[in-house]
């Protein structure tokens, strides 16, 4: 079953036209030109005898040669001639002999190789987003598809996401060696003591500020029969110590608590490792959270505050979000403009995923050459290949008329001078 062809630019192909009908004229006004000069020297002799040979052998060049043009897209004259219309018959030939020609010359790794590098893909970026107003409509065009995209995720999404595979994935994920792990290299690392460090800020400074709420607090687990002046002096006086005793553990990063804790956290870490029983009890409290009903209400809580802040922050043409993101960008595009390691860098991994998508891909690419051509019809594939290439082909009748010429003359003069 043949596929029609669809015009894709109809202006372009009316010009491609008038194009090739002024080529033919050209053409057939030379052939008419050589019968004309050829049926008015004829029989004649000396330099006219010239003109009548060169002229009977442009009229056989260039009769030749619309044979050879004509014969490559329909049949002469109508007649069916053995090895013409050409591209009619043997347009799938033409579609598999394409496919191997650009298979084989276009998709090689070093071809690929050696374009991506003479196109420097990633100066030219970097010279284009550097400037001020480019970098400006990438952040637009970004925002508003991260705006739109947003905008089309649903509570229900999520809740969807949530429980079909988030909840599942989670239930038959270990807990305790992640856990364990994150301990483990976060003590070593020191990476929680800048979390201690904003926990005692914060504790201080909430006992600093509600002595009176501390006061009472600690009075209400007083006993009943202690006299309230005893228990106001207790509670001050605990308040103060407790006062102290933070501003030591804040002010001192060696002090004995702080090594305690990190101790405790160590401990914790190993036992999540190794240790079964803590295991279990991590990975039953995981269950428990999961299982909680209030788990996808969390959940959906935090997406919404989450999204309506980035909706927030993409809508504000003027905002931070989109004043930061231009700067960044402009930043990474100087980079890329002025850093040739990172040129070569960068080029070289575009060309490596280049590579691997056409070793992996390119047979698949190129057959769509050839699966296309064979649903064409073979008379419109012909007319549209004509349409392109039949302005150019014209040359070699109006060539083959000039040289049959010259060759008509020289072959006439050989004649005369060779007894």
């Amino acid at each position: 079953m043949t596929t029609p062809l669809i015009t894709p630019a109809p202006e372009a192909d009316a010009e491609r036209r008038r194009g090739l009908q002024r080529m033919r004229a050209v053409a057939l006004g030379l052939l008419l030109l050589a019968a004309v000069v050829y049926v008015l020297t004829r029989g004649q002799s000396g330099w006219l005898g010239f003109v009548n040979a060169g002229a009977e052998a442009s009229m056989v060049g260039a009769m030749a040669d619309w044979f050879a043009v004509t014969a490559l897209f329909r049949h002469p004259l109508g007649l069916p001639i053995p090895h013409t219309a050409l591209i009619p018959r043997r347009k799938d030939d033409l579609g598999r002999g394409l496919e191997e020609f650009v298979g084989e010359n276009f998709l090689q790794e070093a071809i690929i190789r050696e374009r991506i590098a003479a196109a420097e893909v990633t100066r030219r970026v970097g010279v284009w987003a550097e400037a001020p107003v480019n970098a400006a409509r990438v952040v637009e065009e970004v925002t508003e598809v991260a705006t739109i995209g947003l905008g089309r995720v649903k509570d229900h999404h999520i809740v969807e996401l949530v429980d079909a595979v988030l909840v599942p994935r989670f239930r038959e994920e270990p807990i305790s060696p992640i856990l364990g792990t994150f301990l483990v290299e976060a003590v070593r690392d020191d990476l929680h003591h800048g979390l201690v460090d904003l926990a005692l800020e914060e504790l201080h400074h909430w006992l600093e500020h509600n002595h009176d709420t501390f006061v009472e607090v600690l009075g209400e687990r007083a006993p009943w029969w202690a006299p309230p002046k005893l228990n106001d002096a207790v509670t001050t006086r605990i308040h103060t110590e407790a006062l102290r005793w933070l501003s030591d553990i804040r002010n001192d990063p060696r002090h004995r608590a702080r090594a305690a804790l990190d101790s405790m956290l160590a401990q914790l870490g190993q036992d999540l490792l190794f240790n079964e029983e803590t295991q279990a009890r991590a990975e039953n409290l995981k269950l428990r959270l999961l299982e909680h009903p209030q788990f996808a209400a969390t959940g959906i809580s935090l997406w919404k505050a989450l999204r309506n802040a980035m909706l927030a922050a993409l809508r504000d043409p003027s905002g931070p979000l989109k004043s930061r993101l231009q700067s960044e960008l402009q930043r990474v595009a100087t980079r890329f403009h002025s850093d040739q390691q990172l040129q070569r860098r960068l080029d070289g991994l575009l060309a490596d995923a280049v590579v691997f998508g056409v070793a992996r891909y390119g047979a698949e690419l190129t057959t769509v050459i050839t699966h296309t051509i064979e649903q064409w019809d073979g008379k419109e594939a012909a007319e549209r290949i004509e349409l392109h290439v039949g302005r150019d082909l014209q040359f070699i009748r109006i060539n083959g008329t000039i040289v049959g010429g010259l060759v008509g003359v020289i072959i006439h003069a050989a004649s005369i001078l060779i007894p």
